[in-house]
């Protein structure tokens, strides 16, 4: 099946790769001259643990193509995918103008009838704005060209998308036509062969069902962030709340994991988005969403106030070595990243930080570029040479069972800030080390 990819980001050229992978003949268009050039000569330009072997088979195989050329990106594919970026507005509601643009793209110059795909994250509703952005561009040339629009929402882990993609939990499929529906179908037919994923329904459900589902996992990060702090306070450990409650099925242990707050560049964006849409067009406040977004944003700087608490309002001349940017494991991504308000806290308090991260080593440099508080390590090790404290913000695993002596040695003051909770207490203790979690009291040697 011929497919064209609109826009090589992290969805596009995920969902692009894969779709070549299984035998497709894919063409994904970009804007951007540069981004072409690299992925052309093998390059990749985000990191994606399994992409680049995937990327450089298909393209060497000739099924996956690259191309600026909004024409024959047009002129190619019978199923057209919309992944363009659909960053947030100033009000937080999510910017259609590219999603749109390619919309109008594809009508201007397809020959054919097209299946046009929104693959972005998208407000419910935006198939109809895409529906008659492609209509008026068919007007305007005369022609009266057969088209469907389907949402086909992705639900990409970062960090594990190419699994994902090729084994998917579900596969949801909003559309209003069978022509469509059978060529979605048979599209998804490789994914799914032990059993059916697809769940077929109505395109504004299929809009909502993606902002819904990460509202909800964002709803459950903020309430175990919540209950992390009032344990705290009460004396109690979250890490066996959190085992007592995910024991209970309907519950379970999923995104119970209480930390320094979510950040990336969906659950933000997309509990803000979907705030947005409940205000503008349902005529409703989501107040649980809003509380989760207003407790995400308290529990960023939950880390930072405890290094506070711990060394005194006046960080001058204290110096911290910081565990991890990425705003999550596995992937390079700092938007939003908890790491960024940490180290924006403790350089407003006057210390200097040290940094170190396995992947975002290189997107972090180009972030604090000029910041001369901010300064970065060779390896975890290195970055605690003449640190105060060791603050962990990303849990890696190759921070999860580190050397505690080692570690001990390489700081002036024997503390650790764990804003992943890594670490067993008691074994930190016994290391000799002051212990700071989330939601499990202090350890202190």
């Amino acid at each position: 099946m011929k497919i064209t990819v609109i826009g090589t980001g992290y969805v596009g050229l995920v969902s692009g790769a894969c779709l070549a992978e299984v035998g497709n003949d894919v063409l994904c268009l970009d804007v951007d001259a540069e981004k072409v050039r690299i992925l052309e000569s093998g390059g990749i330009p985000i990191h994606e643990p399994g992409l680049a072997e995937i990327v450089r088979r298909n393209v060497a195989a000739g099924r996956l193509r690259f191309t600026t050329d909004p024409v024959r990106a047009a002129l190619f594919g019978t199923i057209q995918f919309i992944a363009v970026g659909t960053p947030p507005d100033e009000d937080g509601s999510a910017d259609l103008r590219h999603v749109l643009a390619a919309a109008a793209g594809v009508g201007r110059h397809m020959d054919g009838y097209r299946v046009i795909v929104d693959k972005s994250t998208v407000p419910v509703g935006t198939a109809d704005k895409v529906r008659a952005a492609v209509a008026a561009e068919l007007a305007a040339r005369g022609v009266g060209l057969a088209f469907s629009v389907v949402s086909n929402p992705e639900f990409l882990k970062e960090g594990a998308a190419v699994d994902d993609f090729m084994r998917p939990d579900r596969i949801v499929i909003g559309a209003d036509d069978d022509r469509a529906v059978a060529l979605m179908r048979a599209l998804y037919a490789p994914f799914q062969r032990n059993h059916e994923r697809l769940i077929l329904m109505d395109v504004r459900s299929a809009e909502l069902t993606k902002y819904a589902a990460n509202a909800m996992l964002a709803t459950r990060i903020s309430f175990m962030n919540e209950l992390a702090n009032l344990a705290e306070r009460l004396g109690a450990d979250i890490e066996l709340v959190r085992q007592g409650i995910g024991s209970d099925p309907r519950i379970g242990y999923h995104f119970l994991y209480p930390g320094c707050g979510y950040g990336g560049s969906c659950f933000p964006k997309d509990v803000q988005a979907l705030i947005r849409t409940a205000t503008e067009d349902g005529g409703m406040d989501l107040r649980i969403l809003s509380a989760v977004e207003a407790a995400n944003a308290e529990q960023k700087g939950v880390l930072a106030a405890k290094v506070l608490g711990r060394f005194g309002r006046d960080l001058t001349g204290r110096r911290f070595a910081l565990w991890g940017l990425a705003f999550k494991p596995n992937t390079d991504d700092m938007r939003e990243a908890p790491s960024r308000t940490v180290i924006a806290d403790l350089l407003a308090a006057g210390a200097t930080v040290s940094a170190y991260d396995p992947v975002a080593m290189a997107e972090a440099r180009r972030i604090y570029a000029g910041e001369p508080g901010v300064s970065f390590a060779s390896g975890p090790m290195a970055a605690l040479s003449g640190a105060d404290a060791l603050v962990i913000v990303t849990e890696w695993k190759e921070f999860r069972s580190p050397d505690f002596e080692a570690i001990r040695s390489a700081l002036r003051h024997p503390v650790i800030f764990d804003g992943r909770n890594l670490y067993d207490p008691v074994l930190v203790a016994a290391g000799g080390l002051e212990y700071h979690g989330i939601g499990r009291g202090s350890g202190k040697a």
